[in-house]
């Protein structure tokens, strides 16, 4: 792992922990993951880590964290080294005040790869850490061998004008978004609403896990992801803005069918446009997938991350 602020060394690294759980609680209890925080080109980036082998490094959406991974990990970690990350704002990395559009917490995650000496590895995203995903694989497509998106879409615009008729179901992220209001929303229970909302396949222990963390600054960051992608990001990225990066890494959208928030015939629309990109839907899933289909998503990740690459994908992900 990579020094924090203020150090290089072994013990400087166990203070910084120390003095974190100290400050911001203990961890949810994983068997075999070890804590670290890593100094991500300035941001103080927590990172869950289980295994040894060739890395495979995880994204979360909102509102979780690396706790999302939690009965993946102990799946994959036999066979490689896991990576969960807590994005900018979320669980126990640093919350600053700004920087909450996607390329700027892709950035982040490049800068982790870069601080723990990571040239290439295979990655994997659910929700808002899928889009991620996508960027990364778009800007820097020799970083990432492989991709499995989780319950997310590519960022490319739809052709189809029908599908204005679905920008109903994006209408939750309106109150979140919401100067002051927003973070008072999750401060009071949005962030657990929306994962009960989502399925029911969180334990009352699970959902403290969540929203718990979703508290002070960190509900300000919510607030901030959401009104920077509402206020800055969705016009241009409907207008295009990602319509000519083609999708070199070959990957994997892994797709529960019951995800409320995005009907799967834009899924299937924006699968058909990639070569680089398969797709399979799960018809007995929702949304947060990874927590109900925990076996199927370790399963599914262990078998694309294995197979040989297509000669086609190996070049262009070199460009």
């Amino acid at each position: 792992m990579g020094p924090h602020p203020g150090g290089t060394g072994q013990p400087d690294r166990t203070r910084a922990l120390t003095e974190k759980m100290g400050a911001d609680g203990a961890f949810p209890e994983v068997p075999g993951v070890r804590h670290d925080f890593v100094n991500a080109g300035g941001l103080l980036m927590h990172v869950a880590e289980a295994g040894t082998g060739e890395p495979i490094v995880l994204l979360h959406g909102w509102p979780q964290h690396w706790y999302l991974w939690r009965e993946v990990i102990p799946l994959l970690a036999p066979h490689a080294r896991v990576i969960c990350p807590d994005l900018r704002g979320f669980g126990w990395s640093d919350a600053p005040s700004s920087g909450y559009d996607r390329e700027t917490m892709a950035r982040d995650v490049i800068a982790l790869l870069d601080e723990l000496g990571l040239e290439r590895v295979r990655l994997a995203g659910h929700d808002w850490g899928g889009w991620i995903g996508f960027l990364l694989c778009l800007r820097h497509p020799a970083r990432f061998s492989r991709f499995v998106a989780l319950n997310i879409v590519p960022p490319w615009p739809s052709r189809n004008p029908r599908d204005l008729l679905e920008a109903w179901r994006m209408s939750y992220q309106v109150p979140l978004a919401l100067p002051q209001l927003g973070r008072r929303v999750i401060e009071l229970g949005g962030a657990r609403l929306a994962l009960r909302a989502g399925s029911d396949a969180f334990t009352d222990r699970e959902l403290d896990a969540f929203s718990d963390r979703l508290k002070g600054d960190r509900a300000r960051a919510s607030e901030l992801l959401y009104r920077t992608f509402l206020v800055r990001e969705a016009i241009p990225v409907a207008a295009g803005r990602y319509a000519g990066l083609p999708l070199r890494v070959p990957t994997l959208l892994l797709f529960g069918e019951r995800d409320i928030g995005i009907p799967t015939h834009v899924v299937r629309q924006h699968a058909a446009r990639s070569k680089a990109l398969e797709l399979e839907l799960v018809p007995d899933a929702g949304h947060f997938i990874v927590d109900e289909k925990p076996e199927l998503v370790a399963d599914r990740t262990l078998r694309f991350f294995g197979r040989p690459g297509r000669e086609r994908a190996r070049q262009d992900s070199n460009l």
